[in-house]
């Protein structure tokens, strides 16, 4: 989802020192020469970064009530097996709902160590609607384009272009795809996990999802928990609040993490000169929003746009440095060349974006209820303005089309599951993105789940991403099935990675030190709800 889910709360963690295999049964590998021929035809797609990358696609129902019917195209990727042990292929997912997974596959078999990717065929998928799968959703290109009204709706008249822009979203994709929009779902999607199961031969998969993509495996973990092998899930959705209660609580933890990098901005004032005060720094940034929403910087980045240029920086502090910079050279300088650069690098959505948010969309929407009543929205949402601003509006704002969405609701999945091998969950306890309650109710949810916790951290993707601590975990587990076992909330506790320094040159876009989430460029608008 773009945003997700749950609120940041204090738990007690214990770091254990205990490991539990996983049963034979479930984790056995078996020689390459036993597993059985895929179905796919796979051709070559490498790319610099990824040079043995394959590619495929297969053939599902639109609808699974009618498996004869109407057929969609889901496009694969594939980093293939090189070991004689054959672990089975491991499906990948970067979040979203709408984030693109074909890239995906060789991010983890390049960043995961090089003799537990070579047992494993990791598959990545473009899901249904999304990317390079056909049909691909684009309900209306273009729909972020700038200059948008101002997000916090201070007067009946913004509250209404808001409004009527919400509504001409859903609007068109009922009209662009009314018969597709009714199977654009979660419960679909998994189905769709399914078939590449059986396409590829397997009697099992191994899955590893981020974010929304945590969502995703859960659910096909209780739709199909005798096809599930192994389990990993980063930044976990708390599937007891999809989606309204999610997003709504989501808003608390992204203010808190904004005020985190007002406070880190406030430590280095030699560097930026906004001040050592961390409230009269975000005083300064309130200011910024207010000009610019009287008069966008280069015609481009009014109010909402720099709440998108800033958002990225609760997803993971490496964006931070830049941040800071285009914040100082306006403050200081006056300087708006630098917000536009930034909204370009950063934040503007492209045509895969306008994809990205319409499955988005079209997922969440479809998913569970929404309040159909805007007074509801209205209630809640400056309910939440009043105590955390920074986010409240324009996440509204991205949810809105849900109030409007033209097809009916379906019910959430009870994801709790007493059915599964051993399953390794990964949070950070500051995450804003799908906050720290997720991975614990999701923990309590699947019996004999093992929680590894990042404290202190506040990215969003954490495994894959720089700490050793966190990796040694996912490797011995993909390698062996064994998990951390502890008696507290969490199995197992590791430091979070250092914040980042301030950088030399300004308008750099983050290289290093990214969540697998950002590095392959899915969901900083769409993480859970999401891009959730």
């Amino acid at each position: 989802m773009r945003r997700s889910a749950a609120v940041l709360c204090g738990a007690t963690v214990v770091l254990a020192g205990t490991l539990t295999a996983v049963p034979a049964s479930a984790s056995a590998p078996h020689s390459a020469t036993t597993a059985q021929a895929a179905k796919v035809t796979w051709k070559k797609c490498g790319t610099e970064d990824s040079p043995t990358l394959q590619c495929a696609s297969v053939k599902v129902p639109l609808d699974y009530a009618k498996p004869q019917g109407k057929q969609i195209t889901l496009a694969l990727s594939r980093v293939p097996h090189t070991a004689t042990t054959y672990q089975g292929p491991l499906l990948v997912n970067p979040g979203g709902p709408g984030g693109s997974g074909l890239s995906l596959a060789g991010f983890v078999a390049s960043s995961l160590p090089k003799e537990v990717a070579a047992q494993y065929d990791v598959i990545g998928f473009d899901p249904r609607g999304v990317g390079k799968s056909q049909p691909a959703l684009d309900c209306k290109p273009g729909y972020f384009d700038p200059v948008r009204p101002d997000s916090v709706p201070s007067t009946p008249a913004l509250e209404k272009a808001n409004l009527d822009r919400a509504k001409s979203f859903a609007q068109a994709c009922g009209k662009k795809y009314a018969n597709v929009l009714p199977y654009i779902n979660t419960v679909s999607a998994v189905k769709d996990m399914d078939s590449i199961r059986k396409a590829l031969g397997a009697k099992k998969i191994n899955y590893f999802g981020y974010s929304y993509g945590t969502y995703l495996g859960s659910v096909y973990a209780k739709l199909f928990p005798e096809r599930v092998r192994r389990l990993v899930l980063d930044s976990i959705v708390d599937p007891t609040g999809v989606w309204y209660e999610d997003n709504i609580q989501q808003d608390y933890a992204f203010d808190k993490r904004h005020k985190a990098l007002m406070a880190w901005i406030a430590k280095y004032d030699s560097t930026y000169k906004l001040g050592t005060d961390p409230k009269k720094v975000e005083a300064k940034w309130y200011a910024m929003r207010a000009a610019l929403a009287k008069k966008p910087a280069g015609g481009k980045v009014g109010a909402s746009e720099l709440e998108d240029i800033f958002i990225p920086g609760g997803y993971n502090n490496a964006y931070w440095p830049t941040l800071a910079q285009t914040f100082a050279a306006y403050v200081n300088k006056k300087d708006t060349a630098a917000l536009v650069k930034a909204y370009d690098n950063i934040a503007a959505i492209d045509a895969s974006g306008d994809n990205g948010y319409s499955v988005y969309t079209a997922v969440q929407c479809r998913d569970a209820s929404w309040p159909r009543d805007w007074k509801q929205w209205r209630k809640d949402n400056w309910a939440v303005y009043e105590k955390a601003p920074f986010m409240a509006w324009n996440n509204a704002w991205y949810n809105a089309p849900c109030a409007f969405w033209p097809t009916k609701t379906l019910k959430p999945v009870n994801v709790a599951n007493t059915k599964l091998p051993p399953v390794l969950l990964f949070q950070a306890t500051d995450d804003a993105a799908t906050p720290y309650q997720g991975g614990v109710t999701v923990h309590r949810l699947l019996k004999g789940s093992s929680l590894v916790v990042e404290q202190g951290g506040g990215n969003h993707g954490i495994s894959l991403s720089g700490n050793a601590c966190l990796d040694k975990y996912l490797a011995t587990y993909l390698t062996s099935g064994k998990v951390p076992h502890g008696s507290g909330v969490a199995d197992a506790v590791c430091k979070k990675l250092p914040d980042p320094k301030p950088q030399a040159t300004a308008g750099k876009t983050p290289s290093t030190g990214q969540s697998a989430v950002a590095t392959v460029g899915n969901t900083l608008r769409g993480i859970l709800g999401s891009g959730l």
